[in-house]
């Protein structure tokens, strides 16, 4: 099998990494933390570079490219250490709309495509621990559209969405995999409140509290696009990760070359290279599972599904090994403000829980296991 990437592959990650030197630099991205974490201008100038229509079909303004491309930018802006929604909302929103009558795909996937609308999914619920079709929120017919009753949490940049894609049950109890509806509600809906925060990593979320709130029907099957969409958030967590992990380790390495005891630098200590020699293949082991995730998107539910969880829990072991050692490399400094390395490690904590954390998913595997365990044929 050829894993080499094509040369439109390549330039379109040479792109995002010219973007990153040039316009996202450490000093930029900790004065937008500091200041709370807004992205929306970092975002439009995604938009401007045409990520943002990576998948939306040319049809309606995108480029149509798939999960290899993505892979590939997420990468990039994990290496960046860049701090914009763009996962939830140019990689999942896409997906979820496509499935929307066509006057509300024109309506919407055009602004996505360009950048002009910030659409987030709001798939989280306090009592869901991690399971996307575990749906509280209630939907009900009234007169010739419908109303949402219900609470979201942790919709990464919610507080600057300009509208939201919200499951709602139309019937049956919380747990049912039928009766889960899709909903498109534009931030300005009457009884709509939300409340942003400020995340660990320097990024922004909200809670989303619906009352009666009016919303557009997507799709009233949601239960397997659900489950699908949560899967290319795994993978996009996934090449998040692997570009974060290798830029940490690469700013580790050249910490150990610059600091010097005894006279010499740390890098030449026998113990620490034996150390940084774990990291790195752990770095790989992430890598290759990264590829792997991506790979196997388009695969049917069950296999992808296993296949999804696997990676996720080596990306959680690769990340807490990887960031936790780069850290303790560096000494005190590894976790003071001003210094980049503490803020890759708190990203990378955040995406070990985010789409699942490392223990949900290897109850996933270990749920999927057969007798033999996938030893014999």
């Amino acid at each position: 099998m050829d894993f080499e990437f094509t040369d439109d592959q390549v330039s379109l990650r040479d792109a995002v990494q010219r973007w990153v030197e040039k316009g996202f630099n450490f000093e930029r991205r900790h004065a937008l933390a500091k200041a709370g974490g807004a992205t929306r201008t970092v975002y439009t100038e995604l938009a401007e570079l045409g990520l943002t229509g990576l998948v939306v079909p040319p049809e309606h303004g995108g480029m149509g490219f798939g999960a290899v491309e993505a892979m590939v930018v997420g990468e990039e802006l994990g290496r960046g250490l860049v701090n914009a929604p763009y996962a939830h909302a140019a990689l999942i929103a896409p997906p979820l709309l496509a499935l929307a009558p066509p006057p509300l795909q024109a309506a919407w996937l055009p602004k996505i495509a360009d950048g002009s609308a910030l659409v987030i999914p709001a798939l989280n619920e306090r009592a869901a621990r991690y399971q996307v079709l575990k749906v509280q929120a209630r939907a009900a017919h009234s007169g010739d559209g419908w109303r949402i009753t219900g609470n979201k949490t942790g919709v990464p940049a919610g507080d600057e969405a300009d509208a939201f894609i919200v499951p709602a049950r139309t019937v049956g109890d919380d747990d049912d995999a039928e009766g889960i509806a899709l909903f498109l509600v534009e931030r300005g809906a009457p009884s709509l409140a939300v409340r942003g925060y400020p995340t660990q990593d320097g990024a922004r979320a909200a809670e989303l509290s619906f009352s009666a709130t009016p919303a557009k029907m997507i799709t009233a099957d949601a239960a397997e696009v659900l489950a699908r969409v949560a899967h290319i958030g795994i993978a996009a967590t996934c090449a998040e990760a692997v570009g974060l992990m290798d830029r940490l380790v690469a700013i580790t390495v050249e910490y150990m070359n610059t600091r010097k005891q005894f006279g010499v630098p740390i890098a030449s200590f026998q113990a620490l290279r034996h150390r940084i020699a774990d990291v790195k293949m752990q770095l790989e082991l992430g890598r290759s599972m990264s590829y792997y995730a991506t790979l196997k998107l388009g695969e049917p539910a069950p296999q992808r599904g296993r296949a999804l969880s696997q990676a996720k829990v080596q990306l959680g072991h690769s990340m807490r090994y990887v960031s936790q050692q780069c850290v303790q490399l560096h000494g005190g400094i590894g976790v003071t403000d001003e210094y980049i390395a503490s803020h890759y490690f708190k990203r990378l904590t955040m995406l070990e829980l985010a789409f699942g954390d490392t223990l949900h998913h290897l109850g996933e595997v270990s749920a999927q296991m057969q007798d033999t365990a996938g030893v014999f044929a």
